[in-house]
């Protein structure tokens, strides 16, 4: 049994390695009969069959996805592999304007599969099978993220003259004469918020993604890493006790060479005297337009990335609740990359060109989303922008209102 075929039938079994030698994986009639549950591959798995490519395979994950139903037949181990590395973004070729693989292009967006983890429930059908306990309904891990996009709305050239534009001359002038007074630094408030979940749950981490471009396209504003803005900010963060993380730029997305450079830019800048690395990491736009981006992340000291969400569409991308070592579908090796699913983003909530959806709308699904990673003994990441706190809608009551709910959670 190779490396990544052990690691998927551990993760199906929720890192139960006691039950590991009760589940096979084999075609083998007389090998099978040595487990309590046997797994037979599928004749078109390049899983097991290196000759064959995931094209092939892809009418048959469609197929089981659409039946929704797991039966003993059913080639949960490649299927699960297909899924987690997010192969189908090798076999289908539509994107949007922005290079970006949509849940509009993906077999999920069909018959809601979006709304379910869909390996987490192939997990408790094995586990039923092998009469052992399914996991605990609770959340894991909360993850409250936020892209710093904008540390301010005036303070920058473009953003000064935009406001002057609109009239907002008051505004404008007080955000000139203190950083507090611009509306896009709702950090104070922030850590406030967030520290109404972080005191009730035990494990809950607030995670700050940075940017380190250079600014142009829209990478527009960067922030200056040495400015007193930043430092400023940084001040409520480090209070706070949250962790940072890369926001790898829009143009990175495309371009790989550029994670570690932007990398190495931001641990100059938050660690100057003591060499700490960067860990973690956000895209930009969640724009990573290869397969390949991903596998440079791992090669440029990346362990985490938590940019596994649909622009477009909430849900479980991944199709699991929890955390997922990558592998790379083109070798199908286990990288040292994990992968946090991304359920929620506030603008895929409310933009108009994605879900648009009323603030009731959307506090009824995050609560479905919740719910269901709850069922599953699922890790939660929900992603708001510092920003857009400050902008008209409803996100500051919404984003409350969905603290309060966790807060209360069991």
């Amino acid at each position: 049994m190779n490396d990544t075929i052990r690691y998927l039938l551990s993760f199906l079994l929720y890192g139960n390695e006691e039950a590991l030698p009760l589940v096979g994986y084999t075609s083998d009639a007389e090998e099978a009969k040595k487990y309590k549950v046997c797994i037979r591959p599928s004749d078109n798995s390049p899983l097991v069959h290196p000759e064959k490519s995931w094209e092939d395979f892809y009418p048959e994950v469609k197929q089981v996805l659409h039946q929704r139903a797991v039966t003993p037949e059913t080639d949960i181990v490649s299927i699960a592999c297909f899924l987690l590395s997010r192969a189908e973004e090798m076999v289908v070729e539509q994107r949007d304007e922005h290079g970006r693989f949509l849940a509009c292009h993906s077999v999920l967006s069909e018959g809601n599969l979006l709304s379910i983890p869909i390996i987490d429930e192939y997990s408790r059908w094995l586990l039923k099978r092998l009469d052992l306990p399914l996991p605990e309904q609770k959340i894991a891990v909360v993850n409250l993220t936020h892209d710093v996009d904008t540390i301010e709305h005036y303070r920058h050239f473009r953003g000064f003259m935009g406001g002057i534009a609109r009239g907002q001359i008051k505004k404008v002038f007080a955000a000139t004469r203190q950083l507090h007074d611009d509306p896009a630094f709702t950090f104070p408030w922030l850590g406030q918020t967030d520290k109404k979940l972080l005191k009730r749950k035990k494990i809950t981490n607030v995670i700050y993604f940075l940017k380190a471009s250079n600014g142009k396209g829209l990478d527009y504003p960067q922030y200056k890493l040495c400015g007193e803005d930043f430092r400023e900010m940084m001040k409520y963060i480090n209070k706070s006790g949250a962790q940072t993380g890369l926001h790898t730029s829009y143009q990175a997305g495309a371009d790989g060479s550029l994670i570690k450079q932007e990398r190495e830019k931001l641990e100059q800048a938050l660690y100057p005297s003591d060499h700490k690395a960067i860990t973690l990491n956000r895209y930009h736009w969640l724009r990573c337009t290869s397969i390949d981006n991903m596998q440079l992340l791992a090669n440029s000291g990346i362990t985490d990335d938590y940019s596994m969400g649909f622009a477009d569409r909430a849900g479980f991308r991944l199709c699991t609740a929890r955390p997922v070592r990558w592998i790379n579908p083109k070798t199908l090796k286990l990288t040292t990359l994990t992968l946090h699913p991304l359920a929620i983003m506030d603008c895929t909530l409310s933009n108009s060109n994605y879900m648009n959806l009323t603030e009731e709308e959307a506090f009824y699904l995050c609560q479905q989303l919740i719910d269901k990673t709850r069922q599953v003994g699922g890790e939660l990441t929900l992603l708001w922008h510092n920003h857009i706190f400050s902008q008209e809608g409803y996100h500051k009551s919404l984003y409350e209102s969905l603290i309060n709910y966790l807060v209360e959670l069991k």
